[in-house]
């Protein structure tokens, strides 16, 4: 019997909206599976009626045929009609559980970069595969069986009823017992399955973790002691797991022996031909063919209740899934577009009124920044590292939004701009390029249709990547493998560049994007920019200080704030930090 909580029936609820457009599938499936649980009812009632034919002084054989036939008929039927209901209960389940998989992969993109660096990347893939996987059971096997065993109880129960009734009692007498023991199993059954899923999103997490990280680990020689951490970790998921084999393992065999139980009694009374209760004796006639199908019938009682034990397991195992996926699908972005958020034509004006952020509590990384920068401006910030360089940039692309303070895009609040507006006009090369596994072709239009493979030859040959490609034996669909680790550096930053200016941004940001490559590439890059420079605003954060000679606005960052401004040559002029950091780089390149 499957006991089910509020906060279980609030987590059914949501799960049967996904449902909820496929209910008609189910319907059919229900009717299907009603009448191969008539089958299934029938068929022991003609094995009984055979029984008493062979029993009677003259055999007829030909009910006896008849019987068989029909019985075979049906099971042949049955067979058939249940083949087709496994058929539409799987496909439709296909469908619900691809529906839950998109959903929870769009939410997850949508997340902001604080809550991506407070969750592991390992525990979200988890909820994705994994949890969502569990539920693909609860939408085929576990409704369908849970209403299949419910039926059938209540078929065999009217059929014992309509067989005898004082045998009948017995076997709702003892039932009791199935109630509690289910009760009693429940409440630890559903925590066990919490700490299972627990520990394997702990396993993934660990694992994402480590495998993205082994270059470092066999580096340093941490080989044994990550071992020694996985170890741990597998040991307490296999402690979950033997707790739930141990504790199921008690459950099942404790219905089995309440079924043995009512056999022996259904035997023992029944072939005493009376019963024994308080109101009196109740004298009950028999025959050894009602006796049998009695018993079948108590299989066929027993079996679903057995059945609903195993697929309890299962259901509690899919609704701490379901907790663990709606937990994500609830967990609100940080990053909040305004109700009237509206789509803009990016002109490229930016500007910073007394702006104050913090990515934690009493750690301001910028401190009342005010700029401006006009449309198709180069401007540059340079500055220590932790100085708040980068910060501005993910600011500018709404990364993360300020605690104090204004952020302005041609006059309007960043916070009214729709995300996918500002974001699409927006083309950013970063220090650590991140390509896909795919194609180099893949990797620069990144699946956009809007982008032809003219916008693509065109981009290429703008960034010096033309004859690169030219040597590959694929060219634009030669093989990128995981995070482009069969190309150089200097390769995947030119694609990075390509597919920067293959997307025709209004406005570039370039952070550190020239620093792990070599002079060659970074040479080809900073005339590959000088080609675009007049068309767009672009702004550049740079530890080298000879790639930003030729913005027209710089910006000098110190502890959060801006201590100078200006260009370079009257940067110079003022000889303070710009001019110190200039003369170090100066002196340290003519050294080398």
């Amino acid at each position: 019997m499957i006991m089910i909580k509020t906060n279980d029936i609030k987590l059914f609820s949501r799960l049967f909206k996904y449902m909820r457009p496929y209910l008609f599938r189910y319907i059919i499936a229900i009717i299907m599976m009603l009448f191969v649980i008539g089958v299934d009812l029938i068929y022991p009632y003609l094995i009984g009626l055979s029984l008493k034919y062979l029993g009677a002084d003259v055999i007829n054989f030909n009910k006896i045929l008849n019987l068989f036939l029909l019985g075979m008929g049906l099971v042949v039927i049955g067979s058939i009609i249940n083949y087709f209901q496994n058929l539409l209960i799987h496909y439709t389940a296909h469908r619900i559980i691809q529906k839950i998989r998109e959903d929870v992969f769009y939410h997850i993109q949508g997340l902001s970069h604080k809550q991506f660096s407070e969750i592991p990347i390992g525990k979200l893939v988890t909820r994705d595969t994994s949890d969502v996987n569990v539920l693909f059971e609860l939408y085929t096997n576990v409704i369908i069986n849970i209403l299949k065993n419910v039926f059938t109880i209540v078929g065999v129960f009217i059929a014992m009823m309509l067989l005898n009734v004082s045998l009948t009692i017995i076997i709702i007498a003892i039932f009791p017992i199935v109630v509690v023991t289910t009760i009693v199993f429940r409440k630890k059954l559903r925590k066990i399955h919490r700490e299972v899923r627990s520990n394997v999103s702990n396993m993934n997490a660990f694992l994402s973790e480590n495998i993205t990280g082994i270059k470092t680990i066999q580096v340093y020689n941490a080989t044994n002691k990550k071992y020694n951490e996985f170890k741990k970790g597998n040991n307490e998921l296999k402690k979950s797991n033997l707790k739930e084999i141990f504790m199921f393992g008690i459950f099942r065999p404790s219905i089995y022996l309440i079924y043995i139980i009512s056999v022996v009694c259904v035997i023992y009374f029944g072939g005493n031909k009376a019963i024994d209760f308080n109101l009196g004796l109740v004298s009950v006639s028999l025959t050894y063919d009602i006796l049998y199908t009695f018993y079948q019938y108590i299989s066929k009682f027993y079996n679903p209740v057995q059945s609903l034990a195993d697929q309890y397991n299962t259901l509690q195992s899919a609704f701490a899934s379901a907790e663990r996926i709606f937990e994500v699908l609830d967990m609100e972005s940080e990053i909040k577009e305004d109700k009237d958020a509206i789509d803009i034509d990016l002109q490229g004006n930016i500007e910073f009124k007394n702006v104050w952020f913090k990515y934690v509590e009493d750690e301001w990384i910028l401190k009342d920044v005010s700029f401006k920068i006009n449309a198709k401006d180069v401007v540059a910030f340079v500055g220590a590292t932790g100085s708040g360089k980068t910060t501005i940039l993910s600011l500018i692309t709404r990364n993360y939004d300020i605690q104090k303070g204004e952020i302005l895009i041609d006059g309007i609040d960043i916070k009214k701009i729709k995300l996918s507006s500002l974001r699409s006009q927006i083309g950013q090369m970063l220090q650590d390029v991140f390509l896909f596994s795919g194609s180099i072709k893949s990797n620069i239009n990144l699946d956009d249709d809007r982008i032809t493979d003219k916008d693509i030859q065109k981009a290429c040959d703008e960034v010096c990547l033309t004859p690169i490609i030219n040597k590959k034996p694929k060219g634009l669909n030669e093989e990128v493998y995981e995070r482009g680790n069969n190309l150089s550096l200097g390769e995947r930053q030119l694609i990075s560049f390509a597919r920067t200016v293959a997307h025709k941004p209004k406005l570039i940001i370039l952070d550190e994007a020239t620093s792990n490559i070599d002079t060659q590439t970074e040479s080809i890059i900073q005339d590959s920019l000088e080609k675009i420079i007049n068309n767009n605003t672009m702004i550049m954060v740079a530890h080298r200080l000879s790639t930003i000679q030729h913005a027209n606005k710089i910006f000098v960052f110190q502890n959060g704030r801006i201590i100078e401004q200006g260009d370079h040559q009257s940067l110079l002029k003022q000889k303070g930090k710009y001019y110190n950091l200039y003369m170090m780089q100066f002196e340290k390149d003519s050294y080398q």
